[in-house]
């Protein structure tokens, strides 16, 4: 079940506002999709990312997923936990597993991105 107080995108990243920040991981499905996960490469903090320009490297044993920031802005924050145990994205992704934090250019792209029932009916579909 995907937390309804998210944004998500159709890349599978979730967003949770945080004031003028947001934080972003990859979603319980995208991560049943990869498998166990055994790297994740994080954008370096201070990184200024254009809205949908690719942030972050996660690994699995089967594929390697590319995750785009799903709005414009500077990195803030990385979650260090996730060098020595990437696996965390795999039992936690919506707390725990989370990947950066975002200081936003523009709030007003949130307004782009999917609620948890817009995100389910497009996995539902099958995307």
């Amino acid at each position: 079940m995907n937390p309804q107080e998210l944004k998500y995108t159709k890349d599978h990243e979730w967003v949770r506002r945080e004031g003028e920040n947001v934080r972003v991981g990859i979603t319980d499905h995208a991560q049943k999709e990869l498998g166990d996960i055994v790297f994740v490469e994080l954008p370096a903090k201070g990184t200024v990312l254009r809205q949908g320009q690719t942030a972050a490297t996660v690994e699995s044993v089967k594929a390697v997923g590319e995750v785009s920031a799903p709005v414009a802005g500077e990195v803030i924050e990385v979650n260090p936990s996730l060098e020595g145990a990437p696996g965390t994205i795999n039992s936690s992704p919506f707390e725990e597993g989370w990947l950066f934090v975002l200081r936003m250019e523009d709030p007003s792209q949130l307004d782009g991105l999917m609620d948890a029932s817009a995100y389910q009916a497009m996995t539902e579909g099958g995307a």
